[in-house]
């Protein structure tokens, strides 16, 4: 227990899937968590569904991620409620889009916006406060498809393999600056979160899940904990002297 104990947390996304078991992970180990995400009416279900919490210990920021000003007044408000801001969990994200030919331009634009722009507004935002704090962590959330393509993803391939690039860009940003706050990416192959619904409701979630398992070396998809716990890896001192790197989550899929 107290992993991140006084550190504090901005988490992205933080309504559903990965970001939500971020954001508890991180509170069972002690942080302070701003718990944010675009849609208001599930944030508002914080309080029950976070009841084994203190509400000292976490609070919701209703967030457009890809709005600028929106990032300013986020960082504002954490730092103003809990005094510092430790770690930034860049969860957010969204699955749209098809082969390269068949990809609307608004689609292709819509999905770097939510999956990239924002993680460069995120960094760009919260370094300044992280470097105040002391030490601090950037955590982004990739994908396995920011390093292994598919024919049919072509925006989602791009803004996660943007991601990648760019968390290691901040690392050297904030290493050539003296700053004593690092920065690296986690790559998850596919998870049974909300994001699958898409593929569930085409196939039946049973059989969607057994497709996308045949897809993986072990057979089987990954679950929220199994990126909360490399979350809380690099939130905590223990990863001190990582970044500019990425931890793979993928069941042998990269190894191909």
């Amino acid at each position: 227990m107290g992993r991140v104990e006084s550190k504090v947390a901005i988490v992205t996304g933080a309504a559903s899937g990965l970001g939500f078991a971020a954001a508890q992970k991180l509170m069972s180990e002690g942080a302070k968590v701003m718990l944010t995400d675009i849609n208001q009416e599930m944030l508002e279900t914080m309080p029950d569904r976070l009841s084994n919490f203190s509400n000292t210990q976490f609070s919701t920021f209703t967030h457009d991620v890809t709005n600028e000003d929106a990032w300013i007044d986020l960082i504002d408000k954490t730092a103003q409620e809990f005094g510092k801001i430790n770690i930034l969990i860049n969860s957010a994200g969204i699955s749209l889009g098809a082969d390269i030919v068949s990809t609307d331009f608004e689609i292709w634009k819509k999905v770097h916006e939510v999956n990239l722009d924002s993680v460069f507004l995120g960094c760009k935002y919260a370094i300044p406060k992280l470097n105040d704090a002391g030490s601090g962590s950037i955590i982004n959330i990739s994908s396995i498809s920011g390093i292994v393509a598919g024919w049919n993803t072509a925006a989602y391939n791009s803004s996660k393999a943007g991601v990648r690039l760019l968390s290691k860009s901040v690392a050297l940003y904030c290493a050539k600056k003296g700053y004593n706050v690092r920065c690296n990416s986690i790559h998850p192959a596919f998870v049974n979160t909300p994001i699958l619904d898409p593929i569930k409701q085409a196939f039946g979630a049973d059989e969607a899940v057994a497709k996308l398992s045949r897809q993986i070396p072990m057979n089987k998809i990954g679950d929220t904990d199994d990126v909360s716990y490399a979350i809380l890896y690099l939130a905590s001192d223990e990863s001190k002297f990582m970044t500019g790197t990425e931890i793979v989550l993928d069941g042998g899929l990269s190894a191909m």
